[in-house]
């Protein structure tokens, strides 16, 4: 079993960056009070919360990259203050705006945290667009609608005609704006947030979990050249904590692809809407995720691919023509870089969230939208550990489902991705 992602293509939001400073990794036994294996969002937010809670515990944060290498950096940038498209249910209304309640306030915490960062975050308040192209699309994004307006969160509907004067798209048929969404430079921000980690963090990239083992009333867990031993672990990997096993029968890995132009020509620019910035959000899953970047790119995130990695090279064929169906005025605008991300899915949407054993703590699942909603998991998951009283979790979150095992599991994957994209070709 996978116990951590290695990639083929490096991150392209990471290659637009300075070079990183040689990584820290572990070279031989530590011993420390809590382990929190993922340096993304949620491991980040789960150790600082530890060290504001108990400033002499000595806590260490490892990951199997560096930071903005690995899945933190590699999502497509949006910052959701509300819930998912897919968490949207009308009849339960008060669940929905307490969930809203402390995304909201978890998105106001990653902005005073990220604030006067350097490299700049690019954190921007744009909100986000999402769209139809067919009938199935038009469904979903009339659902949506109906949760916005049953929540009473505001939002403006589009014509196709609308849209395309502030994207610069006339692929779809109809859209709906949401302010409530923040747009970043995923690398960026994850780097800013750990340089801010307190003294009492100590942080080791390129430094994967391999084994962690409850030994004696205390943890060990096993990397490639040492033992790190400790009286807590909290797994903050997603889906790759059941390579540690831990939700093997409950969450699963998905990579997702995205490509990156090169930064386009004024001409170009002009045939990309009025909107300075734009972030679109497909209104089925299995459309394309869209942005147009401050510095003048165009990216493109789509396709599923279950458990493992697909070859970049022909992904980027895929991509390519993808982005030509929705801005054929561009013709062929050069990609400057393609990569994929993992992240898990459970089968209800709900997260791998609490105490998996005595000491061992896990957050995974944020089955998209993870900035936000991992950030508050791993807030969450600290006070949990830590004794102290939460939010009741299951009540408005749910729990992660269980899955069948292989192969079922990846047989019933294929046929139902196969059903989806015949009824949702249009918006593919």
């Amino acid at each position: 079993m996978v116990k951590f992602p290695q990639y083929e293509n490096a991150c392209g939001w990471n290659l637009l960056l300075e070079p990183q400073e040689s990584a820290q990794s572990v070279s031989g036994p530590l011993e420390c009070d809590v382990v929190v294996v993922g340096a993304g969002f949620t491991g980040i937010a789960a150790a600082r919360r530890w060290a504001a809670h108990d400033s002499a515990a000595s806590i260490v944060l490892i990951d199997s990259s560096t930071v903005a290498e690995g899945n933190p950096g590699r999502n497509s940038g949006f910052l959701l203050e509300i819930a998912l498209a897919h968490d949207a249910n009308t009849a339960n209304m008060q669940r929905m705006r307490e969930c809203n309640r402390l995304l909201g306030e978890t998105m106001q915490q990653i902005q005073e945290d990220a604030l006067g960062s350097s490299p700049d975050c690019q954190l921007t308040h744009c909100g986000t667009y999402r769209a139809a192209a067919g009938k199935l699309g038009a469904k979903a994004l009339q659902r949506y609608r109906a949760f916005l307006d049953a929540a009473e969160l505001p939002s403006e509907f589009l014509f196709e005609a609308q849209l395309a004067e502030r994207i610069g798209s006339r692929f779809y048929r109809q859209g709906l704006y949401s302010p409530h969404c923040y747009l970043a430079q995923p690398a960026a921000l994850i780097r800013a947030l750990a340089e801010k980690l307190p003294s009492n963090v100590t942080l080791y990239e390129n430094t994967p979990a391999i084994s962690v083992k409850s030994v004696q009333g205390a943890w060990s867990v096993q990397t490639p050249v040492g033992i790190i031993t400790a009286r807590k672990v909290v797994l903050a990997n997603n889906a790759f904590c059941k390579g540690l096993g831990v939700g093997t029968s409950r969450i699963t890995a998905m990579y997702t692809y995205a490509a990156l132009t090169k930064p386009l020509s004024t001409e170009q620019l002009g045939n990309c809407g009025t909107d300075e910035q734009w972030g679109l959000l497909p209104a089925h899953r299995l459309g394309s995720t869209l942005r147009k970047t401050i510095d003048g790119r165009l990216l493109i995130r789509s396709l599923y691919g279950y458990e493992r990695e697909a070859d970049n090279q022909r992904v980027a064929v895929i991509l390519r023509a993808a982005l030509r169906r929705r801005f054929p005025q561009l013709g062929n605008a050069p990609f400057a870089s393609v990569w994929s991300g993992a992240t898990g899915f459970t089968y209800n949407g709900s997260p791998l969230w609490g105490q998996a054993a005595p000491g061992l703590f896990v957050s995974a699942g944020c089955n998209g939208g993870g900035v936000v909603k991992g950030t508050l998991f791993g807030r969450l998951l600290a006070d949990y550990a830590f004794g102290l009283e939460t939010p009741d979790m299951a009540a408005l979150f749910g729990n992660a489902s269980w899955m069948p095992p292989e192969p079922i599991r990846a047989l019933g994957f294929q046929l139902i991705a196969g059903i989806e994209r015949r009824r949702a070709r249009a918006e593919v």
